[in-house]
């Protein structure tokens, strides 16, 4: 890949249909045809959308459908040809374009906290370990604020489809790992994780801290500039409580009954770490799962604003809050259209 790069991410329900297929295969099968360099279909936890359904693992019944996302990550060209396709099969959901660059080219503006994210398969192996434990404990090392993987189950991998199959030990079906730190941070993981990983892609976008640990660093509203659209996420540990509920599923339900939140996503780790916790998954034979989760919200800037006082209010304590531009975003919800897909 060239110097700057494009994702385009989609957020919709898993059963979500068109033209007879579901909509993520359908989705992903595009994704094929294109030969788009790196894509993965991660399921949600929990989540709702402008139709206002909360979603959830705990309420979920075989019938019913969980919130997915799809990122597709190339060239900016051939992300932009995919918008007019992907717009015309989406019915309900939200779509979005970020930025994002290359490394080792130079970052923009020299930003100092950054997300350095990067596909690995689910069987990748370093040094006899899964290789994702390899890539969190570099990271861990090199002093990365957290780090958090997600286990795809679908996606592309050097233009090729890769999908989880019962049959099948899915050994190049990706995963994504997500991390956060500091532009030095990204360099030197950039400069250290090729020598234990087979000619790795990153991409790195900036980012700006809004809280950790309950310590207040920005405000959204700070971090806006002229962009008309951000994305917050909020990264807890799962079995982290508030009033007895998890930090999650309570910003769920409150996002959900505000007059302002057009939507919210929640995506589980399957290993990761934040702050000075050891990266981890489960801890067995606990109850409660340990691992991180992220709550990500995506909406007008002004929503975030509104959404960003529930946020502080849950996490007086506890878990790592960012915010990011959004260059370009669109919501669909059976013919009604919210933003554009246009990129400045």
């Amino acid at each position: 890949m060239n110097d700057e790069i494009l994702t385009l991410t989609t957020y919709f329900a898993e059963r979500e249909r068109t033209n007879d297929r579901f909509l993520a295969d359908e989705m992903l099968h595009l994704f094929h045809d294109r030969g788009i360099a790196a894509s993965v279909l991660v399921r949600g936890i929990a989540g709702f959308g402008v139709s206002n359904v909360v979603l959830s693992d705990r309420s979920l019944s075989l019938g019913e459908s969980a919130p997915v996302t799809i990122s597709a990550v190339d060239h900016p060209e051939r992300i932009l040809a995919l918008t007019d396709p992907v717009e015309a099969m989406t019915a309900r959901g939200v779509i979005t374009l970020q930025r994002a660059h290359d490394l080792p080219s130079p970052l923009p503006a020299n930003p100092e906290d950054v997300r350095l994210s990067l596909n690995l398969g689910r069987k990748q192996r370093v040094a006899g370990k899964p290789g994702y434990v390899a890539v969190c404990a570099v990271l861990h090392r090199l002093g990365f604020e957290g780090a958090i993987v997600f286990l795809g189950v679908d996606g592309t991998v050097a233009g090729q489809r890769r999908r989880a199959r019962f049959f099948s030990d899915n050994a190049e079906v990706p995963l994504l790992i997500a991390a956060v730190g500091t532009a030095a941070q990204a360099a030197e993981a950039v400069d250290e994780l090729p020598r234990i990983l087979p000619d790795p892609v990153f991409r790195v976008e900036p980012i700006g801290v809004c809280k950790k640990h309950g310590q207040k660093l920005a405000d959204p509203r700070e971090l806006a500039g002229t962009s008309p659209f951000q994305k917050l996420t909020v990264r807890t540990a799962e079995d982290t409580l508030i009033d007895g509920q998890p930090i999650h599923r309570a910003l769920i339900e409150r996002l959900k009954d505000s007059d302002h939140a057009s939507g919210a996503t929640v995506l589980r780790g399957m290993w990761g770490y934040l702050g000075t916790d050891r990266p981890h998954g489960d801890r067995f034979p606990e109850l409660a799962r340990h691992v991180p989760v992220s709550t990500v919200i995506v909406d007008t800037t002004p929503n975030i604003a509104a959404s960003y006082a529930i946020v502080d209010e849950l996490t007086e304590h506890n878990g790592m809050v960012t915010c990011e531009a959004v260059p370009a975003m669109l919501g669909l919800h059976d013919g009604q259209r919210i933003g554009t897909l246009e990129l400045d």
